[in-house]
This record gives structure tokens, sequence and C-alpha cells, in this order.
């Protein structure tokens, strides 16, 4: 079977919405693969330290706002 990285990615990004807190800071707790791919995408800042949270970059900030709509709510919520 072969995986398809960017959409998994863009589930990833959508969830860290789900889980931010200090206004852009998510917690960490996904696949180091998925993070570093968002890191190279310029979405969040480097995810490799000691902090059990990553910060969102403005870009990721924006675009996980999006794909949380998207992928997440209801129909008749989307529009909004």
């Amino acid at each position: 079977m072969e995986i398809d990285t960017d959409r998994i990615d863009e589930v990833v990004l959508g969830l860290l919405w789900l889980t931010l807190h200090d206004d852009r800071r998510a917690w960490k707790g996904h696949d180091w693969d998925v993070m570093n791919r968002l890191y190279e995408q310029g979405m969040i800042y480097d995810p490799v330290n000691k902090a059990k949270s990553v910060v969102l970059t403005d870009e990721g900030l924006a675009k996980a706002e999006e794909l949380f709509r998207a992928l997440f709510a209801k129909s008749d919520e989307k529009a909004g």
C-alpha cells in the first residue's frame, strides 16, 4: 500500500489546530516524520527541542484552521 503523506500532513496540521494553546502552540504528540515534513513546509518552527509543544508559523496557523474546518466541521458550519 502506498501512503499519501501529503494527506497525512494535512490531517495532522488540522489536528494541531485542535490542541492550540497560548495563541500558536500545539501539542506535538504526532509522528516525527510528519512533524519534520511540516517544519520543512514552513508550517511549524523546528520541533526538535525539549518542549512538549510546537509553535505554528503565521502560514501554518492559517492553514491549520482552514484544514480543521474543512476536515472536521459539520457541513452547515464549513461555509462560515
